[in-house]
């Protein structure tokens, strides 16, 4: 169950936070945002869509975020927050409530077990945590969390309200922007995949770019952003990246795009803005994808999109409602086989060999 508020907040504050209106009883209290089906006396919950009106029907929320259209789906007796889109109504409140359910920040510090060089410059309230090192020439903005374990290499660029999670490694060169989320465990500016093949064996190509990464980015933990062979990595503006992915070198991601769990990116693939990568996708490098496409999960992008669309399948990459018919045909081929060896038999031409 979600922690309650310590200090419950009204139905109208919410809506005022929100900006919708409200219909029925504004002073009731609230103190946990809940889903329909947990949701009790002291809890709001929304409903974004038809598919689970009957969900909110039975639920106990004393309060609902809903649509003009669909508020007549509330459970008897709950107030309704009257907005456009409940669903992002619904993740603005989590981060109020996120905001109020934090525990209270003692002043900015640096633990006694960090170090930071003398060459670093670190704006106003920076926290750095135990065992965390920020190399010469680094650049922390005012206000950056820098979790216990981290590592900023030198002339490193972390931009102002950004929260490094425990155990971040942030190599030399490397830049990101403000308000950025980087989770735990993940690595950004490693050297990208590059050898040159010769009769000796591999020889290392020197990865000699960078990775700039844009305002408002957040990423997943346990993911591996590499640095460019020649030219940088680039992230762009409000991209979100969830847990173990890998971007290879030289790749560009274009603002607001978003990106799903274990998803591969080859080195030199391009994605436009926003993109929605499924999960376990694979893409090709020296590809591109065109702003807006969606590619569906576990799907294999070996050839450049060059229309938006929502993509699906490996053997190739199809529009969706294009391979919702293959695979529909696929499932027929036995049937398909027989009838095609009935037909053969009646006409005297010869069966295949299988």
């Amino acid at each position: 169950m979600h922690r309650a508020l310590p200090v419950p907040v009204s139905v109208d504050a919410i809506a005022e936070r929100l900006g919708g209106t409200v219909s029925g009883d504004g002073d009731r209290r609230i103190a946990r945002l809940a889903s329909l089906d947990a949701a009790g006396a002291d809890a709001v919950s929304f409903l974004s869509g038809r598919r689970h009106a009957r969900s909110a029907r039975a639920s106990g929320a004393a309060a609902l975020i809903v649509s003009p259209a669909l508020q007549d789906e509330a459970p008897e007796g709950a107030a309704r927050i009257l907005v456009d889109d409940p669903y992002v109504a619904y993740a603005r409140l989590s981060q109020w409530f996120e905001a109020l359910l934090a525990p209270v920040q003692g002043p900015a510090s640096i633990d006694p077990g960090a170090r930071v060089d003398t060459g670093a410059r670190l704006g106003a309230g920076v926290a750095v945590g135990p065992g965390a090192s920020i190399a010469a020439g680094a650049r922390i903005g005012d206000g950056c969390r820098i979790g216990a374990g981290c590592a900023v290499g030198e002339g490193a660029s972390i931009g102002a309200g950004s929260i490094l999670h425990p155990n971040v490694v942030v190599y030399a060169g490397v830049t990101i922007g403000a308000r950025a989320v980087v989770h735990a465990g993940t690595v950004i500016g490693a050297d990208g995949f590059g050898f040159a093949p010769s009769r000796a064996g591999f020889v290392k190509i020197a990865q000699l770019g960078s990775v700039r990464i844009g305002d408002d980015v957040e990423i997943g933990a346990n993911c591996a952003i590499d640095r460019g062979a020649l030219d940088d990595t680039e992230i762009a503006d409000g991209v979100k990246i969830d847990n173990l992915v890998q971007v290879g070198h030289n790749v560009r991601i274009g603002a607001h795009t978003v990106i799903a769990g274990c998803v591969g990116i080859a080195g030199s693939a391009t994605i436009g803005a926003r993109c929605m990568i499924g999960g376990g996708v694979g893409i090709s490098g020296h590809i591109e994808i065109c702003d807006g496409a969606i590619i569906g999960g576990f799907s294999l992008v070996e050839r450049s999109v060059d229309e938006p669309g929502f993509y699906t399948g490996a053997w190739p990459l199809q529009p969706h409602v294009q391979w919702e018919r293959t695979a529909a045909t696929l499932k027929q081929l036995p049937r398909l086989r027989q009838r095609l060896r009935g037909l053969e038999a009646r006409s005297g031409e010869p069966k295949d060999s299988e």
